[in-house]
């Protein structure tokens, strides 16, 4: 059975455990793997990073070429269009969604989340390239009902796991939601958090991040 490793703060675990359940794949999870760069981590994924998965051995990494496999081996229940062109225009999302707002918010979590620190020019190139990629999505989503149009896709997956993000990033770094000239994103994921699994996958990454939250804080105390 396919093995899914990661854990139910990351986002990007997140999308592909959203993946799996939408699409009605059995598969075992280990919600308890951590980014790491010992040897035996590097072994199953080379780049130290989660999520992997694991299928008849093999270890497969990179949430975005973990959701295109499962695409290609188990069709039943597809997370694109079947047009070439509407499959593109699902991708062509998703690369805006985490390539240029999220990876570019990115940049700023360890000052705001893990009390690390950035720099003013930091900051104002974040807000700069930010400005871009939220323009970019604005032209491209259609919310009719889901981002790429009447059908769930993998695309909503990524969003539903990635929009908070930078929208909670932006307003610790900047004052303003990233999204506050967008109004359709706050009704779009309150839409897409009434589905079951996307309600129990938020409703675990909740948990979890309370859970880290306590342990975090008693060590601090200890």
């Amino acid at each position: 059975m396919l093995k899914l490793c990661g854990f139910h703060v990351s986002n990007y675990h997140n999308k592909v455990r959203l993946a799996l359940l939408e699409k009605g794949i059995a598969f075992e999870e280990d919600a308890n793997c951590r980014p790491s760069q010992k040897d035996e981590w590097l072994a199953r994924s080379p780049l130290g990073k989660v999520p992997a998965i694991e299928v008849d051995g093999v270890s497969l990494v990179e949430s975005q070429v973990i959701c295109d496999y499962l695409e290609d081996a188990y069709p039943q229940v597809p997370l694109y269009p079947k047009d070439p062109l509407a499959k593109a225009k699902v991708r062509e999302l998703i690369a805006v969604i985490e390539l240029h707002m999220e990876l570019v918010a990115r940049r700023l979590y360890g000052g705001l989340f893990f009390g690390g620190a950035f720099s003013d020019e930091t900051k104002k190139e974040v807000e700069r390239d930010l400005a871009k990629g939220v323009r970019a999505f604005s032209k491209l989503v259609k919310f009719d009902p889901y981002i790429a149009g009447k059908e769930l896709t993998l695309a909503d997956c990524s969003a539903f796991v990635n929009l908070p993000l930078v929208s909670m990033a932006s307003k610790l770094a900047f004052g303003k939601d990233a999204f506050e000239g967008m109004p359709q994103v706050k009704p779009y994921l309150k839409m897409l958090g009434e589905r079951p699994h996307f309600a129990k996958v938020n409703a675990d990454r909740k948990a979890a991040s309370e859970a880290a939250a306590a342990a975090a804080a008693a060590k601090k105390a200890g």
